[in-house]
């Protein structure tokens, strides 16, 4: 089993465009090679195969704070399932990861939200999606001073609140006051329970 998300960045023609581009691949950098592994397209969309299906829930909530940092955003679709074909452009590789991403992702601006999860397992789904929307009710408003926290936060899980401090140019206070406005450790909680769930997913 892998794992596809698909996304755009909200409000991308009121951005001026290359320079968002060039924060978003910057982003998308770390995470694999591209455009095998991801791919920017049609100007504001892109797709990434999180190969390790338990961190795909992570990988989009560092992609999200990443962009609420710069001050913009993305609506996000994860597709879980197999891959049947794998081209050269992620966005020609095939299999029912790539159906169920893709597919989810048309309808999230309808569903007026901005990320969601699909697998084969309906009453999973509807589980997980419902606490990926109420963390929503605080990531989407994440101020960009939150946000890099939990990029930080998320890229280097072993430091202390005072090493993070260091990197953020910050005291330990300051680093606690914006740990607590995250909601971090709700969103550390959600993860973990994402990861159980997920990894009995793969199990069976």
């Amino acid at each position: 089993m892998t794992s596809v998300i698909t996304g755009d960045i909200i409000g991308s023609r009121q951005q001026e465009s290359e320079h968002w581009v060039e924060d978003l691949k910057k982003i998308l950098h770390p995470l694999g090679k591209t455009p095998s592994q991801w791919e920017v397209y049609r100007g504001d969309e892109f797709q990434i195969e999180i190969t390790n299906p338990e961190d795909a829930l992570w990988t989009a909530v560092l992609i999200k704070a990443r962009l609420r940092a710069l001050k913009s955003d993305a609506r996000m679709s994860i597709g879980f399932g197999n891959k049947t074909h794998n081209a050269e452009k992620i966005s020609e590789s095939n299999g029912s990861a790539f159906i169920n991403s893709g597919e989810l992702f048309e309808t999230l601006k309808k569903q007026k939200v901005t990320l969601a999860m699909r697998t084969e397992d309906a009453d999973l789904n509807e589980r997980i999606n419902l606490m990926i929307q109420l963390a929503l009710t605080f990531m989407d408003n994440w101020l960009a001073q939150s946000a890099e926290f939990v990029a930080l936060a998320i890229e280097y899980p072993n430091l202390s609140q005072e090493e993070l401090g260091q990197k953020l140019g910050i005291n330990q206070a300051a680093v606690s006051r914006r740990l607590k406005r995250s909601h971090f450790d709700l969103i550390m909680n959600l993860d973990r329970y994402f990861r159980t769930q997920i990894k009995q997913l793969t199990a069976l």
